[in-house]
Parts: structure tokens; C-alpha cells; sequence
């Protein structure tokens, strides 16, 4: 009996044990570990074209709960591109500087890659599994010179409420926006779609042009490749994206009088809008971004909000296209101080929780393949992967974009038909 009560004693005693161990044991922690001593005292410096970066101001703070003896900052170089190269070659030089992928390949920014971390290095766990592969830049070498932590894309901010009002579906293919388009104007709409026009950057022409050109030219190499050279020749592939554009002016289904009232292609797009009676307005992702700022500036939308969304614009019978590409980019100064520090802040960065809440904060594209984490963009996780291209992985330059870009701004004004725009093919600055 004595060894009994002995024996159940001792396994009491270790069950007490167990039980206080696993409360004072702490659970394996989740997500970013730091790797450095955590005490560490250095100063980080990010520099970029933006007048102000709060989503990234709050990935400082974030980190500064692991290392709060790191000092870091956003600076705005004014002139940004033609200071860059000066500056990374200067005593203060930064940590981290944005990029992009038209950068790659140019010999003027030569001597900024000669001072470009290479982001592929295994040592340095990264991970790149978190964002989209079409949105990873691999230079000549297969280097990584520059990561995403914002992307863009071409489509329409769609005005879910009017259409529900009108009994009208949001259209997902050609034929359908063809006939919702005619519908609305039958309803008393002016202009069912609306976009910026009055200069050729970021016009309404372009997004609409430019992903059926990319789509084009996707599916045929030789045509890439005479297009990239600015090849006269390769006019002829931009005809269905300008008969597109010339159509759907024409057609009335855009009303140019009504979109040249509109006077800049980000605040003045958005807060048209807003106004309520637009159908859908034809933007970028960047366009986009401003959205959630400008709800509470816009006296309309404040007295009567509505839920909208930005869509792929339906320019075939199967659909629309996600032209996938970065927007802003980061690249590591291999030369700065505190190399080591200024990689574990990237290692931080590149992650699906803290990329998703910088987008969330800016209201940009995420690079993840987290698409549908914010509901205004959740559309284009509905794209088909056939349907999604990534020009930079493609191998689209900077001149090819500035002739469909061109092309299609005088095509819809009407200054060009499109047999002339496609002969010009080559001589659009």
C-alpha cells in the first residue's frame, strides 16, 4: 500500500510539473525572428521618389519592435533619376533605393548597378516565394538587382451600386461590355465609360490599348522582337488595340468632351467618380491607390457612398488580361553602412504579411499571390493564369510602350486614323 501511495505521488509530482512547465515555456514564435543582436545601434536611410512613404514609415515602426535601437528613415530625392547614380556614389550614402525594371539593360544606369546588392543570394533568406514570379527582374547574369513591394496593373473602377440600380451586369467579356455600354447610354448615361484624356500620359487610350497590344505581341516572338526594335513592320500589331480605342469613341460608348473636363489622371479621375453617375472610369492600379484617401474628400460620395471595384477591362470574348508589373521596386546599396542591418530590414520586409499591409496602407497591388486580400482588387485574382502576362518577363522596352502609348492617344482624339498610326509605327517620341 506504502509503495502505492509513493508511486502515485511521484506521478502527481511530475504532472504538476509538466503543467507549470508548459505555462511558463513560451510557444515558438511565428513569422519574422530576429537573426542579429537585437541591440544593435545603426541608422538605415531609404530614398525614393515619393513626396511621402507612411506604409513604409510603418514598417519602421514594426521593426523597431524587434530592433529599437535602429534608426531608420524616408528621404525624397528630388530629380530622382538623374541624382541617383550622383548620390550613391556621395559620403551619406543610402541603404535601400527604389528602382524599376525599365533601369535594366540601359548603359546610363550602369554605375547604379555597380553598387546594387544581388537579392538572389540564398544567404541572404529572402523570400521570393511570397511574391508573384512574374514580377521578379533576373538581369543578363540571372541576378536580382530590385524587389517589388508594390505592382500595378491597366483596368476600370467599376460602380457595383449604379449597376445593381440599373439592373445591369458589370460586363466580363467584349460582347457584353459592347452591349451594357449601349444600354447605358439608352438609360440617360452621357459617357458609360470615362478615363483621363487630355494629355498622353496615363490617358484613357493607353489603358485601354496597351494590354491588348502586350496580349498581341505575347503570342508571337518575331512580332516582339520587331516591335522592340521599332520596327515599322510591327505597326500592324498594334491595329486591334487602336481599333479598340477608335470603336469605342465613336461608338459614343466614350464621350471625350465629358473625359476633357477631368484635369489630372489621379485626384480629379478618382473624385469624377465619386460624383456617382460614372459606370465605369478607366484607370491604373496607381490611380487607384488614391481611392480610399479621397472618399471623405469627395461631398458626393460622403452623402451617398457606394461599393466599387477595379476590374480587368473585358477587351475579348474570353475576357480581360492582369498586365502584372511592379510599380515600386527596392534595391540594396551593397556599398552603404550596415549592410547586415540593412538586409535583415529587407528580410523583414519580403514577406505576405508585411508586403499585404503596405498595399493595404498605400492601397497599391500587393506583389504576393495574396491578391484577394483587399476586395477592391479581388477581381484580378479571378484572371485566368493564360491571361496574365508580365511585360518585364516578356521583355517589353521603354520605346515600344511610347509608340502604343502615343498611337493611341492621337487615334482617339482623332488627329490619326488607324491606318496612319500603324504606318507610323517607329516615329512616335
Amino acid at each position: 500500500m506504502k509503495k502505492l501511495i509513493v508511486a502515485l505521488l511521484m506521478i502527481c509530482t511530475v504532472l504538476s510539473m509538466t503543467a507549470c512547465n508548459s505555462q511558463i515555456t513560451p510557444e515558438k514564435p511565428e513569422g519574422f525572428v530576429p537573426s542579429l543582436d537585437t541591440d544593435t545601434d545603426c541608422n538605415i536611410t531609404v530614398v525614393g521618389s515619393y513626396d511621402n512613404f507612411e506604409a513604409l514609415e510603418a514598417e519602421f515602426d514594426k521593426f523597431n519592435e524587434f530592433y529599437p535601437n535602429v534608426q531608420l528613415s524616408y528621404v525624397k530625392l528630388d530629380d530622382y533619376n538623374n541624382v541617383l547614380g550622383t548620390v550613391l556614389d556621395g559620403d551619406d550614402k543610402p541603404n535601400i533605393f527604389f528602382s524599376h525594371a525599365s533601369m535594366i539593360g540601359n548603359e546610363k544606369n550602369d554605375p547604379i548597378f555597380a553598387h546594387t546588392e544581388d537579392l538572389s543570394d540564398s544567404a541572404l533568406g529572402l523570400d521570393l516565394n511570397c511574391i508573384r514570379p512574374g514580377l521578379i527582374n533576373h538581369d543578363k547574369e540571372g541576378h536580382i538587382m530590385m524587389l517589388p513591394v508594390f505592382s500595378r496593373s491597366y483596368g476600370m473602377l467599376v460602380n457595383e451600386d449604379l449597376f445593381k440600380k440599373e439592373g445591369v451586369k458589370i460586363p466580363t467579356t467584349w460582347t457584353e461590355l459592347i452591349n451594357v455600354c449601349e444600354e447605358l447610354k439608352n438609360k440617360g448615361y452621357v459617357s458609360p465609360m470615362m478615363g483621363y484624356s487630355l494629355d498622353s500620359s496615363s490617358c484613357f487610350m493607353y489603358t485601354l490599348a496597351y494590354p491588348q497590344f502586350i496580349a498581341t505581341l505575347s503570342e508571337n516572338p518575331e512580332a516582339l522582337t520587331l516591335a522592340n526594335d521599332l520596327d515599322p513592320a510591327a505597326g500592324e500589331y498594334m491595329r486591334p488595340a487602336l481599333d479598340t480605342v477608335e470603336q469605342m469613341v465613336q461608338n459614343g460608348y466614350i464621350d471625350l468632351a465629358e473625359c476633357d473636363k477631368i484635369e489630372d489622371n489621379y485626384t480629379e479621375v478618382i473624385l469624377r467618380f465619386f460624383e456617382g453617375d460614372v459606370p465605369m472610369m478607366i484607370c491604373s492600379g496607381d490611380t487607384v491607390s488614391g481611392t480610399r484617401k479621397r472618399e471623405g474628400q469627395s461631398e458626393a460620395f460622403t452623402k451617398a457612398p457606394f461599393e466599387y471595384t477595379f476590374t480587368p477591362i473585358p477587351l475579348t470574348d474570353e475576357g480581360g488580361y492582369f498586365i502584372d508589373s511592379p510599380s515600386i521596386e527596392f534595391s540594396v546599396n551593397k556599398d552603404c553602412d550596415d549592410l547586415d542591418m540593412t538586409n535583415e530590414f529587407m528580410r523583414f520586409l519580403i514577406s505576405n504579411k508585411e508586403l499585404n499591409d503596405m498595399a493595404s496602407v498605400k492601397r497599391l497591388i500587393t506583389p504576393t499571390t495574396d491578391l484577394s486580400f483587399d476586395s477592391v482588387y479581388a477581381p484580378f485574382s479571378q484572371v485566368p493564369s493564360d491571361r496574365i502576362i508580365s511585360p518585364e518577363v516578356l521583355g517589353i522596352t521603354d520605346p515600344l510602350t511610347v509608340q502604343i502609348k502615343n498611337a493611341a492617344f492621337r487615334v482617339g482624339k482623332g488627329d490619326l486614323t488607324v491606318d496612319d498610326a500603324v504606318t507610323m509605327y517607329g516615329t512616335f517620341e
